[in-house]
């Protein structure tokens, strides 16, 4: 005789297996699909990461335009073009204009000052007393900084693997940046100019989820504008930008459409889908797309230990991704 394990005695109800087994497969698929959907968001974060870094690296294309142009009067331009540009596309896609609540414009002005306006200010009076590279490799250790303080921010340790890969970056972001001679005031600078790009990324963190990447760089792209618009007037005059010439407004363009509203979208989408500690590991690729580009504008090839320093900042990308397979 042959027992089944569904026989029941009489006047049981019915039991429906076929159903419950159905469910239960349909609710693995959807297991399935949401973590194909997590992967899908992971390397689309990724991606972009890796795109608004290299945009922010190909500053190199334009620097020596802008070199004898009024630094805060093109800045003011650049924000202005960059909020119109962004307000457009909102329109032309019907989608509304997130408008910030209470202590969420604190958020946004603590960007917006201390990310933008001031951190160029940094990087002005930094240069005064230091060498460029010296500003570089306080902008290299950025990714240790987004590692360490972007979970905490979200009640979160920060994981080793990431802290370990974000290491591994700096140390060849350093590679390819080089150093430089410093004195104190220069060595201030260079930790202000750090505590200010990691600001831009840190203080946006709280107010990501409700605004969403649009509605945060709409708001500190006109809060910058109106910050570089103040200093200026202060330090160029009104009729500073009457001497900006074709190319400058050229540059500038560039500047406020491709590296501002391309570069601040893809950025904030990548912390939105990977969290800052992963995304700060990208800001490694800012000295490489410069090196890199500096080579296509028909600079000189760079030496071995820039091309060692490209090939360690990969390596410490690949190490604090690791931290999302695992």
């Amino acid at each position: 005789m042959t027992a089944t394990t569904n026989s029941l005695p009489p006047g049981s109800p019915p039991t429906d297996t076929g159903l419950e087994a159905a469910g239960t497969r349909q609710e693995a698929a959807g297991v399935a699909t949401t973590g194909e959907g997590h992967r899908a968001r992971s390397r689309g974060g990724v991606l972009y990461a890796a795109i608004a870094m290299s945009l922010v690296g190909g500053l190199v294309a334009v620097s020596g335009t802008l070199e004898d142009a009024p630094l805060f009067t093109v800045q003011t331009v650049r924000y202005v073009l960059a909020t119109g540009a962004i307000l457009l596309a909102l329109r032309v896609t019907g989608r509304a204009v997130p408008r910030p609540r209470g202590r969420e414009w604190a958020w946004l002005a603590g960007v917006a000052l201390s990310g933008l306006v001031l951190f160029n200010v940094a990087i002005v009076r930094g240069v005064e007393h230091a060498e460029p590279a010296v500003i570089g490799v306080a902008v290299a250790a950025v990714p240790v900084l987004l590692a360490f303080a972007g979970p905490l921010l979200s009640g979160m340790r920060p994981a080793p693997v990431v802290m370990a890969g974000a290491v591994v970056v700096t140390v060849g972001a350093v590679l390819v940046t080089g150093g430089g001679r410093t004195d104190a005031a220069g060595v201030g600078y260079a930790l202000l100019t750090l505590a200010c790009e990691a600001g831009f990324t840190l203080l946006a963190v709280p107010v990501l989820r409700s605004l969403g990447p649009h509605g945060v760089s709409l708001h500190t792209m006109w809060i910058a504008a109106a910050g570089f618009a103040a200093l200026g007037l202060a330090t160029e005059g009104p009729a500073a930008v009457l001497l900006l010439r074709p190319d400058h407004l050229l540059a500038t363009a560039y500047l406020g459409l491709l590296v501002t509203v391309a570069g601040f979208l893809l950025w904030y989408t990548a912390v939105g889908r990977i969290g800052p500690g992963r995304a700060g590991l990208f800001t490694g690729v800012v000295p490489v797309a410069s090196a890199v580009g500096g080579v296509l504008l028909g600079g000189p090839v760079p030496g071995p230990v820039v091309w060692l320093g490209i090939a360690v900042v990969a390596t410490g990308v690949g190490i604090g991704m690791r931290a999302e397979r695992t």
